[in-house]
């Protein structure tokens, strides 16, 4: 792998943070969605990272992140009885998009906070970079 920066490294900490992102608003988004078949309900999901070493890992240390996949969690439909929902199949289910609200949020505000984390890197390397070349001056 060739990581080339400190500016490469919080670069793509960030496009993986913006794919997690991602997922949650979709999630969010379709996480009062019901239908009458349980198979094309919505599945939650969730990316899959990977670390990504640099070629000379055991002298530099460097290392970064990256979204590989996006996958669907594995949890079924939640299903209703509601004969009256005209979504409702010939038994009277409608099926739930399996989605936890709350499991969401905290995992938007976690991937959230890990972003701002790489913008500060990035603000603080470029100020200090600026400073390195005004003491030339």
């Amino acid at each position: 792998m060739d990581i080339k920066s400190v500016y490469d490294i919080a670069g793509r900490a960030m496009a993986a943070q913006l794919v997690r992102l991602n997922t949650v608003a979709s999630n969010l988004a379709n996480a009062g969605s019901t239908t009458g078949d349980p198979k094309t309900t919505y599945r939650p999901l969730k990316p899959i990272f990977e670390t990504q070493y640099s070629d000379l890992v055991k002298k530099n240390g460097i290392a970064t992140v990256d979204a590989v996949e996006v996958q669907e969690i594995g949890r079924e439909p939640i299903k209703s009885y509601m004969p009256a929902h005209p979504a409702a199949d010939e038994a009277g289910y409608i099926y739930k998009a399996a989605v936890n609200v709350d499991e969401e949020m905290v995992d938007m505000m976690e991937a959230s906070r890990q972003y701002q984390n790489n913008v500060e890197v990035i603000t603080t390397l470029r100020a200090l970079t600026m400073r390195t070349l005004n003491i030339g001056k």
